[in-house]
């Protein structure tokens, strides 16, 4: 008799672990899926973020060269007279 108590309490937690995990290994291939289309969405914003920079820099040199033509245009006019 003591033989099976003990077989049950060691057979039935096993059951409901089993039970229990089952249905997350069943989701395991949508995880995986899941999380290789965050790590590409990742990806593809660190290309954006380093776009955005370029772009930045480029902005701010077009700037720095605007506002060396506009000083150059106040000289010429200055000198015309006009």
């Amino acid at each position: 008799m003591l033989k099976w108590i003990v077989l049950a309490l060691v057979l039935v937690p096993l059951v409901v672990l089993v039970l229990a995990v089952r249905p997350v290994l069943a989701r395991l291939p949508q995880l995986r899926r899941a999380v290789l289309k965050l790590h590409r969405r990742a990806d593809e914003a660190m290309a954006l973020r380093a776009a955005a920079e370029s772009l930045q820099q480029q902005a701010e040199g077009l700037q720095s060269r605007l506002t060396t033509t506009e000083q150059r245009l106040a000289l010429i006019r200055a000198r015309r007279g006009g």
